[in-house]
């Protein structure tokens, strides 16, 4: 009886706040960057950390050396030094990439050491840029696969046997075929979001729209947490909605050396000194102490590295508005 009594009045209390016209305010997804990788990234995950030079979350990748994770197999356009920086920690088992290296630099000296057989083994699957970006694709359209005009005259399919080629049913045409990617989490850096995850980025982009909806977790890291009047205000910039996101991290500088426009610059001193930091593997170890296992968070990251704000911060350069009045 007193059980149905409660029903009654929760009822009744639900169409009280329907009549106030008042609904209920969606969850909040905000958590710490320590507690959302705790939370969502597991030892043996498919993991996409993304982001095309701009917006890569080195923060989130720091807080999984810190945790320790392992056997993940890492997914990525251009690995460059965030998964350098993983796989010299011995997260890694696997990655699935398109290209490697330090851009402009030259290479990934712990990547390199894997694959050369001089330090942990790591499993290569190699595709070219648009091979991934079709993967991605299809895994955000729950497809199986994504044909593509590609790979004609190279060995790649040689070297990877995951790229087929199918037979087009309209015109008989041959075309290289490639296997839907869909990861355990993707990990996805913006300039901003509200407290359900609905994430603005701007500038330059990648595959990080492609990359969220085809993982079955989304951890998105932001400059800044804003209100969703902020984010309803300029609705071309949202490209991941908060009906997708697991976790939303408000981390300022966790892109640091890569860049969040309007924030901060791409720190290009950094990647010249990774040649020498990532070719000698003590120096890297030392590195990885100091910088990641040395610090409890990008707070203190930034508290080691105190000159980051004087140098990169973002001149002010303010497009003007746009109108969507009907």
């Amino acid at each position: 009886m007193s059980g149905g009594a409660a029903g009654v009045g929760e009822r009744a209390a639900g169409r009280a706040g329907a009549r106030s016209g008042a609904p209920a305010a969606p969850p909040s997804k905000v958590m710490s960057m320590r507690d959302a990788v705790a939370r969502f990234v597991r030892d043996g995950d498919t993991v996409a950390i993304e982001g095309f030079t701009h917006l890569i979350s080195f923060a989130a990748a720091h807080e999984i050396i810190r945790q320790r994770r392992r056997d993940l197999t890492l997914c990525r356009l251009t690995p460059d030094l965030v998964y350098d920086q993983m796989i010299a920690a011995g997260c890694a088992r696997k990655l699935v990439f398109s290209w490697a290296g330090n851009p402009g630099v030259g290479s990934l000296h712990a990547f390199r050491r894997a694959v050369e057989g001089r330090g942990p083994a790591l499993e290569i699957e190699e595709y070219s840029h648009f091979g991934m970006v079709a993967r991605f694709s299809a895994g955000a359209a729950r497809l199986p696969f994504w044909p593509l005009r590609d790979y004609a005259g190279t060995d790649l399919p040689r070297a990877n046997p995951l790229i087929r080629q199918v037979t087009c049913p309209y015109t008989g045409e041959r075309l290289a075929a490639v296997p839907a990617l869909n990861p355990d989490v993707a990990i996805l850096h913006a300039q901003r979001a509200d407290a359900q995850g609905n994430t603005q980025a701007w500038g330059l982009l990648g595959v990080q729209k492609e990359a969220a909806f085809a993982s079955e977790r989304v951890i998105v890291v932001v400059e800044e947490i804003v209100d969703t009047a902020v984010v309803r205000a300029d609705p071309n910039r949202t490209i991941i909605p908060g009906l997708i996101v697991s976790a939303v991290v408000a981390e300022p500088w966790g892109a640091h050396p890569s860049y969040a426009q309007g924030y901060y610059d791409r720190d290009n001193d950094f990647y010249v000194r990774w040649e020498d930091v990532s070719r000698d593997e003590g120096a890297l170890a030392a590195w990885l102490d100091e910088q990641v296992h040395g610090v409890a968070d990008r707070q203190g990251y930034l508290a080691a590295n105190p000159q980051l704000r004087a140098r990169l911060a973002a001149r002010p350069m303010v497009c003007e508005g746009v109108s969507y009045g009907y």
